[in-house]
Formats: structure tokens, sequence, C-alpha cells
């Protein structure tokens, strides 16, 4: 029961990473269930430790790190990973929720598909912002800003799941607070 709730609240942080760098968790949990015990992927996800599938993973988040610092480009970037965001995000919260055991596999799909999803759309959100104030040039900053926040929690969700889940909530009800006082700020002038 234990290790169920802790392979629930790993794949939340795990699929809440995605929704800010698709491969990085996916590279993340591909290399350390190839390499240590602290994961294990059950079939069919298992095939994420493959050496074809690590090095593809690779190539992946290096353009996606080299695209999303890019104004305009990070843009088109973040069409594009509309599909691919959340989809990484199920694939996470499905490989490491025990879906075989523990959880129906549609439901851990919908639910990292959200979380994911959720978080991409947060992003998306933000970025324009940063564009138009900064000039683009702020674009870089804040992208790197997110591949550090993408790789910390995903490692805080394998190593310390419950503090991860913790984290998400606190984020979650900081950009609610955050997008209603700007909604706020906009109906004041």
């Amino acid at each position: 029961m234990v290790e169920a709730l802790s392979n629930i609240m790993t794949a939340f942080g795990l699929s809440t990473s995605a929704g800010l760098n698709a491969y990085l968790p996916l590279l993340i949990v591909a290399l350390t269930a190839r390499f240590t015990n602290l994961l294990q992927l059950n079939e069919p996800w298992n095939m994420l430790t493959s050496w074809w599938v690590i090095g593809i993973l690779a190539v992946l988040l290096l353009i996606e790190m080299t695209v999303d610092k890019i104004p305009a480009v990070d843009t088109l970037n973040d069409i594009i990973q509309t599909v691919g965001r959340p989809a990484a995000g199920a694939i996470l919260f499905a490989a490491n929720s025990g879906v075989v055991g523990e959880l129906h596999p549609i439901f851990a799909l919908v639910a990292g598909l959200l979380l994911a999803g959720g978080v991409h759309a947060a992003k998306t959100t933000v970025r324009p912002a940063v564009t138009a104030s900064t000039a683009g040039t702020g674009n870089w900053v804040v992208s790197i800003i997110e591949d550090i926040l993408a790789f910390i929690g995903t490692v805080l969700a394998i190593l310390l799941p419950l503090l991860m889940v913790l984290v998400v909530i606190f984020l979650g009800i900081t950009f609610i607070w955050w997008r209603s006082r700007r909604r706020q700020k906009m109906a004041a002038v």
C-alpha cells in the first residue's frame, strides 16, 4: 500500500515536470530505471530503458532545450509541444504509478495528460508575457529556469515523492493566485 502510494506521488511529480520539458523527465526516468533500483518500470513502459529510446530522448531533449531559448521559435515549440508534453506526462504517470496492479491504465494516462497539460498551459500563458515585456531577451533566462525546475522536480519526484506532491500543490495555488491578481489589475485598467 505504501509503495503504491509512493508510486502515485512519483507519477504526479514526474507528470508535472513533463509540462515544463517533455524529454528531460523521460530521459531521467529512463536512465534511472536502467542504472538503479529506484524505479521499476512495468511492461510496456520498460521500453524506455532501451538504448535506442534513450538516444532518441537525448536528441529530442537537446532540440527542445535549444529551440526553447529562441524568441518566436519558442512559441512554435510550445505549439508543437501542446501534444508532446501532455503525452510525456501521460507516459510518465502510467509508467510510474504501477498501472499493472494498483491503478487503472486509462485513469493513469488521463491523470498524467491533465497534469502535464495544465503545467504546459500555464507555461504557454506566461511565455508571451515574458517575450512582450523583455522584447524576447528574457526568454532564454526563463527557459533555463524552466529546465532547472523540470530537473529538480523530476529528481524530487523520484527521491522524495511526498515532498514533490506538496511542491506541485503549492505551485498550483501560487499560479492561480498570480493569475487572479493579474486579471484584477487588467480589469482595473
